[in-house]
């Protein structure tokens, strides 16, 4: 079930969101394991008095076992930590050196198969974890081999005291807590050493000692603690959370790594680029030399790390304090890496040396068309709760309108660039809107009013389906930007954020050399430097033109494949007559763009939602400010796809005219 709430609320069906059949994407996925199966960033608000609350993030905490991170957004509540093995009636707060806590009335914890919740059996909420109407987020650990593991163990006071785990790798980092007395939390980092620590609780830089980790480096299945009473008091309990680095065996190859524990040095300026070799969701940073009195800082793409140089739009918490989230001018994340920005010495100062640890974003294949697009009217469910448009999955990007409106601007916006807005009829520079965020797990915007003319169109990424890349331009021929979508991309629309530019629009179909424009309706125009090269699964290319690569331009990429079952990126050749392009599909196309090629034609736009039926199919321009054009019939539903009609137009379906066209399942 979904929690009521406006960071997650519930939805009954598919319906609402142009569903249909599913499409499965080339038959049943196989049981690989994927970061989505083992972490979580999970946005909630707390529902207060003596109400229970149910975060349902996909993750097994019944079966496996694992970690709850939990920390209010907005209220002053310490970090608090839950687990599997410890008993969760039993919390510690990673901001303070207290003992644990136990007190199973206010917390009712319970792990679940596809997530946890929590509630209160008195008549007073518990605040740090379900106050009332404020926000909160939770980051979930599974205990999976090769990503995390947690283990208690009892202190002997004898130096050279192993601990048994089974991450069945050498971990990365250990934090480990006595649960019976006030001690500091202690901290191992392989990029450290056996003879260094960090606490978690204190913001102090790392510190020398033998007591620790007893000058032992951790090994597959044990590691080793000293004499100190942060980490080995004869008869006291203690826990140790532990986290692998760079394990290679998860992903649909079983060859990709989901976590990082590495460190960097500060550059006191913007743009200090941290390889990881993945694009990563969550960052855990602290100062370890050169600045003593820098705090823990956790940042994930679910609050916002975002590309744009805005103090309030990048939202970090402190793992050692009970403070508010607070914006700044930080890190985002790279198609390999992340990105740190500023001057701040607890994060980037020039010389000083920085731990981190970092956990890839999703990437599980989708197996429905529902699970990676959607299409909703504002406030569609009646509640007045934000997000103003809903989707059953965190949203990536989305391009929204009022349908009705004769000069409405077709506004377009991405969780990597949230709070801020271009148009796909414009060539207007990115401007601010403080609604257009993205930091929901079901939806998108704030706006809590309701408008049935205002439809938004939402697409999450996916492995072979869709991605979204940030880039800077350097204004060099063949210069190559990773990509994450998995698969050649065969659309590629390309934006430049920070001035007035066209949007320059690659296609499969018509091959390297050529491009189209988003904004306007003329046919493909054959010019060099722009994309010369053929895009690969892992880079697209963009050569010397300002409309792709202008020196410290700022450029937004978004990348369509074909992903069997699910969405079909290809081209077809007009005849006058009905014409039946088979998707693949099992249901019918849900979302359709197609746009004529070899002479002027506009970027038409279908949904299921609005209609593909066999009569009256409204249409939309991505290119123009014109309302909806009703009481058409130029394209007609199709099991395998959809049917282009012969009283289609010729910027539809002319003999010998060529077509390219996105659909949707």
């Amino acid at each position: 079930m979904f929690d009521s709430n406006k960071k997650e609320k519930p939805f009954t069906s598919f319906s609402g969101f142009g569903g249909g059949g599913l499409g499965l994407a080339g038959g049943a996925i196989s049981a690989k394991t994927y970061v989505d199966d083992v972490f979580s960033t999970f946005l909630y608000v707390g529902t207060g008095d003596n109400q229970t609350n149910t975060v349902t993030n996909g993750i097994d905490l019944a079966d496996k076992g694992g970690m709850v991170w939990t920390k209010g957004r907005d209220i002053a509540y310490s970090p608090i930590i839950f687990d599997s093995e410890r008993g969760l009636e039993k919390y510690i707060y990673t901001s303070s050196e207290a003992a644990q806590n136990e007190n199973h009335v206010r917390s009712n914890m319970s792990f679940n198969s596809n997530g946890y919740s929590f509630g209160s059996t008195s008549t007073t909420s518990w605040g740090p974890i379900n106050e009332g109407n404020y926000d909160f987020a939770s980051w979930t650990f599974r205990k999976t081999p090769g990503f995390f593991d947690v283990v208690t163990y009892t202190g002997n006071g004898t130096a050279g005291r192993t601990v048994a785990h089974d991450l069945g790798s050498v971990p990365g980092m250990i934090i480990v807590k006595c649960l019976d007395v006030a001690e500091p939390w202690c901290v191992y980092h392989r990029s450290l050493g056996n003879n260094t620590y960090l606490s978690l609780s204190e913001t102090s830089t790392g510190q020398t000692s033998t007591l620790r980790w007893n000058d032992t480096t951790p090994t597959s299945s044990v590691f080793t603690v000293g004499t100190d009473p942060n980490v080995n008091q004869n008869t006291k309990n203690y826990v140790a959370y532990i986290f692998a680095h760079d394990d290679a065996s998860f992903g649909t190859d079983e060859d990709e790594s989901i976590i990082k524990c590495g460190t960097y040095t500060g550059t006191g300026s913007n743009g200090n680029f941290v390889n990881v070799g993945f694009e990563p969701q969550w960052v855990l940073l602290k100062c370890s030399d050169g600045y003593d009195g820098g705090p823990w800082i956790i940042n994930d793409t679910m609050r916002g790390m975002v590309n744009i140089d805005d103090n309030n739009l990048t939202r970090r918490i402190k793992a050692n304090a009970s403070d508010v989230e607070s914006g700044d001018i930080f890190s985002y994340p790279y198609s390999n890496g992340f990105v740190v920005n500023g001057t701040g010495a607890f994060k980037n100062g020039s010389g000083n040396t920085y731990v981190y640890m970092a956990i890839r974003r999703p990437n599980k294949p989708p197996s429905a068309g529902i699970e990676v697009f959607a299409v909703d009217t504002r406030g569609s469910t009646g509640d007045g709760n934000e997000p103003t448009y809903r989707a059953p999955f965190p949203v990536d990007m989305e391009f929204n309108r009022n349908v009705n409106y004769s000069g409405g601007d077709m506004q377009i916006s991405a969780r990597l660039t949230q709070g801020k807005q271009m148009f796909t009829n414009l060539t207007n520079q990115e401007s601010a809107n403080s609604a257009m965020m993205f930091d929901y797990m079901n939806g998108v915007q704030t706006d809590t009013g309701t408008g049935t003319d205002q439809y938004a169109w939402m697409f999450k990424r996916a492995p072979g389906f869709f991605d979204v890349v940030t880039y800077t331009g350097d204004g060099s021929s063949n210069r190559q930007i990773s990509h994450n979508l998995d698969a050649v991309p065969e659309l590629m629309i390309v934006k430049q954020r920070d001035a007035s530019r066209e949007w320059a629009v690659y296609s499969a179909g018509i091959g390297v050399g050529k491009f189209l424009k988003l904004r306007e309706n003329v046919a493909l125009t054959t010019q060099s430097g722009l994309f010369d090269t053929a895009p690969t699964s892992s880079i697209f290319t963009v050569e010397t033109n300002t409309y792709v690569n202008i020196n410290s331009g700022n450029y937004i990429a978004y990348l369509f494949a074909t992903l069997p079952g699910i969405s079909k990126v290809g081209s077809y050749t007009g005849t006058g007559n009905a014409i039946n392009v088979d998707c693949g599909f099992t249901a019918g196309a849900r979302f359709i763009l197609i746009k004529r090629t070899d002479s002027s034609g506009d970027w038409y736009v279908w949904d299921s939602v609005r209609g593909i039926v066999s009569g009256n199919d409204p249409y939309l321009l991505l290119n123009s400010t014109a309302a909806q054009v009703t009481n058409t019939d130029y394209i007609d539903p199709l099991t395998s796809g959809f049917t282009v009609t012969s009283s289609a137009p010729d910027a539809l379906n002319v003999d010998g005219g060529t077509y390219l066209f996105l659909a949707i399942a």
